[in-house]
């Protein structure tokens, strides 16, 4: 039962993140907060209520120091959102015998992407980031709930595997920002979507 109520509130977690992230930059924070802190407890093969306890530790942590430099969010928000995207990116190339330097590398490298493109793009760029970092956190919490027949979407091992949790990764990462881009298209400052005009009323 635990096992399940932490996949559970991981998924909660990642739904919210890539599906209303852009919403609130609270909201968004503590997400990714919660998603990175999770996702490194699960690499050091924590047990599920451990890494949900450190997840909830981090989004805490993050939520706090941002609050005492808030004018720093985006960046932080697009910092953490990048090195959840980072770590999923590295679970879908690695392999057994690639260098652990290189993903600590890929990791860094695409949380400072994403946190410099928050910072000049602002909501536009926070879009894609919550929608695939959120994304990359409702795949963890499927393979969470689904071990045995789905737990390659969070630790893949054959080539197969990583193409489809990539594919199925972009697909859920696709669909958040669809969602997001509809529902919050004054917060992005995007023109309101153009209803169609009613057909005329015939002569009398």
């Amino acid at each position: 039962m635990g096992e399940v109520t932490t996949a559970l509130v991981v998924l909660l977690v990642g739904v919210l993140l890539c599906f209303y992230g852009v919403r609130s930059v609270n909201l968004a924070l503590i997400a990714a907060g919660f998603a990175i802190g999770y996702l490194v407890a699960d690499a050091f093969d924590a047990d599920p209520w451990t890494a949900l306890w450190v997840g909830l530790g981090s989004a805490v942590l993050v939520w706090l120091t941002v609050s005492l430099v808030f004018r720093f969010a985006t960046f932080v928000v697009g910092l953490v959102a990048g090195a959840v995207i980072g770590a999923k990116l590295w679970s879908a190339l690695a392999d057994p015998g690639t260098s652990a330097l290189l993903g600590i590398v890929l990791v860094v490298v695409t949380a400072f992407a994403c946190a410099l493109l928050a910072e000049k793009y602002a909501r536009r760029a926070l879009l894609w980031c919550t929608a695939l970092g959120g994304a990359s956190v409702i795949l963890s919490g499927v393979a969470a709930l689904w071990p045995e027949g789905l737990g390659f979407l969070a630790h893949p091992d054959e080539g197969w595997e990583q193409t489809v949790m990539l594919v199925v990764w972009l697909a859920v990462a696709g669909t958040g920002w669809y969602v997001q881009r509809r529902l919050f298209r004054e917060r992005l400052g995007l023109p309101p979507q153009q209803t169609a005009a009613a057909p005329p009323a015939p002569a009398a």
